[in-house]
């Protein structure tokens, strides 16, 4: 019975023990701002489970936060809305850490990029080794747990050194730490979050993209996949609100990056086929056809359901010339 009972109080112990000291989440992470665009981001990788839904937190026009190591969660929605209320990144920061009453406060880490510009990265002195971070002109990148410094400063050169969208410098800067050792524990999950105001799909929707792996051997190949297939689709909602607002230049344009980045989708390539007819040539708009064509054994239904359904591609239905080199008679 004595034995019994040591061994129940070693048990409880060990509860204890664990729910006085939560398990850290190890990453390495970026936020950053885009000049540009106002576009403000988080990307995150990490060997711990569904790392996304711990550690970005972001609100348009406002300001970018990751927090990670020994997390207080909370951190990211309270930072939110001191920048919202007008508090500088730094300000944050210092409230952060002085109103924070929770255990483990030394071992906090945390990235916060406000929507002027200002920037801070912060490792607390307990977290888990190793421990740091860098900071550049809109971005900071910091991680623990790592093989050491070459990973966040990988990260940073990689964001300065790449074109394009803020996603795509997102993106990069994530491979490059990964590249460079990332989670000396190894990979598990992985996330990337963008906002800005009123740029996201549909009405009324400042996220830009928001995509997650969870749980897998090789985060990295998969988020990549997500990644284009999430811009793909913004851009072709772009395509569509430009061709609603008369602008089919830009439309053309916006659907033509969406084939790029998802050039096995036969939806893509009907909508660029639409609107290199609308404006004006009919070859390349039969070739795009013809490629959705290859690909879809539905695509009659589902061109002639975009034709019914978009009025403004109405008028190509009294093209017969075009259509029966389309659809041949007796095909």
């Amino acid at each position: 019975m004595k034995r019994f009972l040591i061994a129940l109080v070693l048990v409880f112990s060990c509860f204890a023990s664990a729910a006085d000291h939560p398990k850290p989440v190890a990453t390495f992470s970026i936020v950053a701002r885009d000049a540009t665009t106002g576009q403000m981001g988080i990307a995150v990788a990490s060997r711990y489970f569904s790392v996304g839904s711990v550690v970005p937190w972001a609100m348009a026009d406002v300001g970018a936060v990751a927090t990670q190591a020994n997390v207080n969660v909370g951190y990211g929605p309270k930072a939110i809305d001191l920048l919202r209320q007008g508090s500088t990144a730094q300000q944050v920061a210092d409230r952060l850490l002085a109103e924070d009453t929770f255990p483990g406060k030394d071992g906090r880490q945390f990235a916060i990029v406000d929507a002027k510009g200002g920037v801070v990265t912060y490792t607390g002195p307990n977290a888990p080794n190793w421990a740091g971070g860098r900071k550049g002109a809109n971005w900071a990148a910091q991680g623990n747990i790592l093989v050491g410094p070459p990973v966040p400063e990988a990260m940073g050169k990689a964001f300065e050194a790449t074109q394009g969208e803020l996603a795509e410098k997102l993106f990069a800067a994530l491979k490059a730490g990964d590249a460079a050792g990332g989670d000396k524990r190894g990979r598990q999950s992985a996330s990337i979050l963008v906002v800005c105001k009123e740029c996201g799909r549909n009405t009324n929707n400042d996220r830009y993209l928001y995509i997650n792996v969870d749980d897998s051997p090789d985060p990295f190949t998969e988020l990549r996949r997500l990644l284009d297939q999430a811009l793909a689709y913004n851009y072709g909602d772009h395509a569509f609100k430009a061709l609603q607002a008369k602008k089919l230049p830009d439309a053309r344009a916006d659907a033509e990056k969406a084939v790029r980045y998802t050039p096995n989708n036969p939806d893509s390539h009907m909508t660029l086929g639409f609107l290199d007819y609308l404006t004006g040539d009919k070859n390349a708009a039969l070739a795009e056809f013809q490629k959705a064509k290859q690909m879809d054994p539905n695509f009659k239904k589902q061109w002639d359901s975009e034709v019914s359904f978009f009025k403004d591609f109405g008028p190509i239905q009294d093209d017969k010339e075009f259509i029966n080199k389309l659809f041949p008679p007796g095909s």
